[in-house]
């Protein structure tokens, strides 16, 4: 009866999100809709006929389809209003671009930018509305002590107690806690005490089938760590497979970022389960769209400025105009850096003699006053125009405008564990270092500032960074 009741919420939704499209589409072409010589209301086409009535089944199609995929159509007690909302809103938008390329492909009226907002407007109110109301009438019943659902708890540990505890204080969501299951073995342990008489220890693991097959169980909620009690996991999951009820897993904090990308995909008949992967490709497309674009108007417009740096390094010292070094990049991949040459030809030979000089305190190598760099050199690098041919780097795809900094082979060789994630991404011209002092940053800091990059990373906190670069470069702090 309970799945029933779902499916006619579920199939409510989809109706009324469909009246919205169409009753909004309706408002937007108001002027456009005739009373017809038959006496009905009818909207005109310009182009009438077949190609008017095709137009329209295509777009309508399309809204189907549109929010089939963008919204989670399910009565879920714990997904968030704001979720739905989400979801919903990026739907209509998508919905509403739909819109505009069938108008542009079979016009039937003047669809402008204004028409476009008022529509989006028009179907989010009437969207949000009806699943503001659907939730207050659920919700209401609920509270009241209508719908609700028993659960049960596998586990008797902080975490079991504290999402019970969450769960209590939201009548909203319709729970009733029938009790918990300890997860430790029942012979010759003392007995687990949730310390609230009205939340039971029913028994363990071992007596699990008896308790599900005395108690009226709904839902199944596991609070067990993912690395050691695998096995118990899978004997609550086989349970709840036989019985049909729902089974939730809470994973701990190490176990939730594990868990958090995972997606369940087929390869040739095999079930393979992908705990990790990219999520965010869209941004990180047009993320790589902003280098090409910014490094080659860069390269352009700088082309004049290259050509007076590189004859002033060649009247200046010996040798060659850039400088190239092996440096390692995304998950490791190895390329050639490239850096107009500060530094005398042979500065590399001369690294081992004044090592000791070293101001760092980790393995990057770093001389407030080095003694290899040429007089000409030290005005590059204070103004860090000795790393604008890594423009060429961006381009080819081996560097990033933003990015942490390509390490040397022998310094990521000696990267602590926790230090190496920074190498999951590809390297920058620029990063949080470079606009936080530079070497005036101990190395650890640096580390940490790269990790909070990856862990953080969105298009707006590389602008951010691009932005804060050119007060760094000009102020020339910890440059050396």
């Amino acid at each position: 009866m309970i799945r029933l009741r779902h499916k006619f919420l579920i199939r409510m939704l989809r109706l009324t999100d469909q009246l919205a499209l169409a009753v909004a589409l309706v408002l937007v072409l108001w002027p456009e809709v005739l009373v017809a010589e038959t006496g009905g209301p009818g909207i005109y086409l310009r182009n009438g006929g077949f190609a008017g009535a095709a137009g329209m089944l295509v777009l309508i199609t399309g809204w189907v389809f549109i929010h089939d995929h963008f919204v989670r159509y399910r009565v879920d007690r714990f997904v968030p209003f704001a979720a739905e909302l989400r979801d919903f809103m990026k739907a209509t938008g998508v919905a509403s671009l739909w819109l505009l390329l069938i108008g542009l492909l079979v016009p039937y009226a003047d669809l402008g930018s204004s028409s476009l907002a008022v529509f989006f407007a028009l179907v989010c109110v009437a969207g949000s509305a009806s699943r503001l109301v659907v939730r207050s009438v659920v919700m209401g019943a609920r509270k009241s002590g209508y719908n609700f659902r028993n659960i049960l708890f596998v586990g008797v540990n902080e975490q079991a107690l504290r999402v019970a505890s969450k769960i209590e204080a939201r009548p909203e969501l319709g729970f009733r806690i029938v009790g918990f299951v300890s997860e430790g073995a029942s012979e010759g342990m003392p007995e687990p005490s949730t310390m609230r008489a009205d939340w039971p220890v029913l028994g363990s693991l071992d007596g699990m089938r008896e308790i599900l097959e005395k108690e009226s169980v709904d839902e199944i909620i596991a609070c067990l760590p993912v690395d050691s009690k695998m096995e118990e996991i899978g004997r609550v999951t086989g349970y709840a497979r036989d019985l049909g009820v729902v089974m939730r897993l809470v994973p701990g904090n190490v176990e939730r970022g594990v868990l958090d990308g995972m997606q369940v995909e087929f390869f040739d008949d095999e079930f393979v389960i992908t705990l990790f992967r990219e999520r965010m490709i869209g941004q990180l497309f047009i993320k790589r769209v902003i280098d090409v674009v910014l490094s080659s108007i860069l390269l352009m417009f700088l082309s004049p400025l290259f050509l007076v740096i590189a004859a002033w390094i060649k009247a200046t010292s010996k040798g060659p105009v850039f400088f190239t070094q092996e440096r390692v990049g995304l998950n490791k991949r190895t390329f050639r850096m490239y850096k107009f040459r500060s530094m005398l030809d042979e500065a590399e030979k001369m690294r081992e003699s004044i090592e000791h000089l070293n101001e760092l305190d980790g393995p990057a190598f770093k001389i407030q006053n080095d003694p290899r760099i040429t007089g000409m050199g030290k005005f590059l690098r204070r103004t860090s125009l000795d790393e604008l041919p890594q423009l060429f780097n961006v381009l080819r795809g081996e560097m990033s405008l933003v990015g942490p900094r390509p390490p040397l082979r022998e310094e990521v060789e000696r990267y602590e564990w926790m230090f190496r994630k920074r190498l999951s991404v590809k390297p920058g011209i620029t990063c949080i270092w470079q606009i936080s002092g530079r070497s005036d940053v101990s190395f650890a800091h640096w580390m940490r500032m790269d990790q909070d990059y990856v862990d953080n990373w969105s298009l707006w906190l590389d602008l951010r960074i691009l932005l804060k670069t050119i007060p760094a470069v000009l102020s020339s702090r910890g440059a050396c």
